[in-house]
């Protein structure tokens, strides 16, 4: 992870999925060095160009991350520790609980 930060004594670990081409962006969260949730930032392909028009990864992050970590401290404060995914396609954004999809999403 590329990332490490806390908030309200919770762990938060961030970055892309590794090696993957494509935008899935995850925060896990952890309280004493133990496994709270995960949570996906899954942009489709499609909606790539949407957040910047050459498909620049770095250049999505720098200017979405804060918005990304304030869902995440929502899901903290709401103590909401399901697994979840906020995905962005071209129809807009949807949370999903990535339990209850039925290929789930990895950090392998």
């Amino acid at each position: 992870m590329n990332k490490q930060w806390k908030y309200n004594n919770y762990e938060i670990q961030e970055g892309l999925k590794p090696g993957s081409n494509k935008f899935r962006y995850f925060f896990i969260v952890s309280e004493n060095n133990k496994k709270k949730s995960n949570y996906c930032v899954w942009i489709k392909d499609e909606a790539l160009s949407h957040f910047d028009e050459s498909n620049n990864f770095d250049t999505i992050i720098s200017s979405q991350r804060e918005n990304w970590i304030d869902w995440i401290k929502e899901k903290i404060d709401t103590q909401d520790f399901q697994n979840r995914a906020l995905v962005f396609d071209k129809a807009g954004k949807t949370e999903i609980n990535l339990s209850e999809m039925d290929a789930h999403i990895t950090m392998d």
